[in-house]
């Protein structure tokens, strides 16, 4: 990564508009006007990339120094397909609230927070508290990112196979941050809490379940879905069910996937190795996505993030609400809805349409 000025220092006159004395008729403007901030600086279009490196995609807790590279990335892709400039932030704290205090002291800085790779639970309060705080978009980008592209892959495997979203039969293998996100923003969709299934490290999720806090999220999903109060695992779970979506890098059997009803639905999505490799997955599912470039159907976030924050800085957003994440969701399943194919339910993370369109929908939700 590098940083380039927007205006050129090539004489006296350029640095004495750039900088001193120029500079203070802009800091006067502002000191009277803070919402001029927007106009005047790189806080318009520029989000910092915050991360503590304790949950970095298929690496675990790396740290800080470690987890660089990946923000790096990931402010490459903000730039790339969304045109919004991102500076990585890697915090050398893993307590929630140094993280909340670091990055609320920071906020004036930046135009929008992305959160990237914090470990559960702690990802949830952190983003919720800093919602709650900031005048500007907060995004979990591993939790919401993921459950928008989940979602609109869903509704166009649905429609492929012209079956109705509340009608089907959802197991989500994951209680993280991303499976709970998935889950919640399934039922905002449209798939009915009743026939979803969580299943955790320890099976699955239903309100009775002893070791479950009333007031933790894993717990109020569990009043909500499982009203048929399966507790017999993955594998029970899985018996004539509809959809499985993998979000934990967790094995699952061939015996298991292959009891899912006819023409199911398998979204593998752990990275690098998926919780069905997709060659067996496609021996018993009609539709079959993962994680991975190198196989069809990738559910990646670049097709939400970019264009979700583009939308929201454009908008001037205070924040992302679930009308702006179903507004994206809708817009990528838009752009392959008429010409499916079981190897084409979303669209392709460098189609230069997408962020266009994610943007557009986002700012008119806003």
């Amino acid at each position: 990564m590098a940083m380039n000025a927007t205006v050129g220092l090539a004489n006296r006159d350029d640095l004495s508009l750039a900088y001193t004395p120029g500079v203070a008729v802009v800091c006067e403007a502002i000191a009277a006007d803070p919402e001029l901030t927007r106009e005047y600086t790189w806080t318009g279009n520029t989000v910092a990339v915050v991360s503590d490196g304790s949950a970095v995609l298929g690496l675990g807790n790396i740290g800080p120094r470690a987890a660089m590279p990946v923000m790096e990335g990931k402010a490459i892709l903000f730039k790339q397909f969304g045109g919004v400039d991102a500076v990585p932030i890697c915090l050398d704290t893993q307590d929630t609230e140094q993280i909340i205090e670091t990055v609320t002291a920071l906020a004036p800085s930046f135009g929008g927070i992305n959160l990237e790779d914090i470990s559960a639970p702690r990802c949830f309060e952190i983003e919720r508290r800093l919602d709650d705080a900031l005048p500007i978009p907060v995004f979990h980008d591993d939790q919401h990112g993921t459950a928008i592209v989940v979602l609109a892959a869903l509704r166009n495997a649905a429609r492929l196979l012209t079956r109705d979203l509340g009608d089907l039969r959802v197991v989500v293998s994951g209680a993280g941050a991303a499976g709970i996100a998935v889950t919640k923003m399934l039922i905002a969709g449209g798939v009915d809490p009743a026939r979803v299934i969580i299943c955790d490290s320890k099976g699955t999720l239903y309100s009775e379940r002893a070791d479950l806090g009333g007031d933790s999220e894993k717990g109020r999903l569990a009043r909500l879905t499982n009203l048929s109060r399966l507790s017999n695992g993955i594998e029970g779970a899985l018996i004539g069910a509809d959809v499985l979506i993998g979000v934990s890098g967790g094995q699952i059997a061939e015996s298991s996937v292959a009891a899912m009803a006819a023409d199911g639905i398998i979204f593998a999505l752990a990275n690098p190795t998926p919780e069905v490799h997709p060659e067996i997955a496609g021996r018993h599912a009609a539709i079959v996505a993962t994680g991975r470039s190198d196989f069809p159907n990738q559910i990646n976030n670049v097709l939400a993030f970019p264009g979700i924050f583009r939308g929201a800085l454009d908008a001037r957003a205070r924040s992302i609400t679930e009308r702006m994440k179903l507004a994206a969701a809708d817009a990528i399943a838009g752009l392959v809805a008429d010409d499916l194919l079981p190897d084409r339910i979303v669209p392709s993370p460098l189609d230069p349409r997408v962020a266009a369109a994610v943007s557009a929908a986002v700012a008119h939700a806003a």
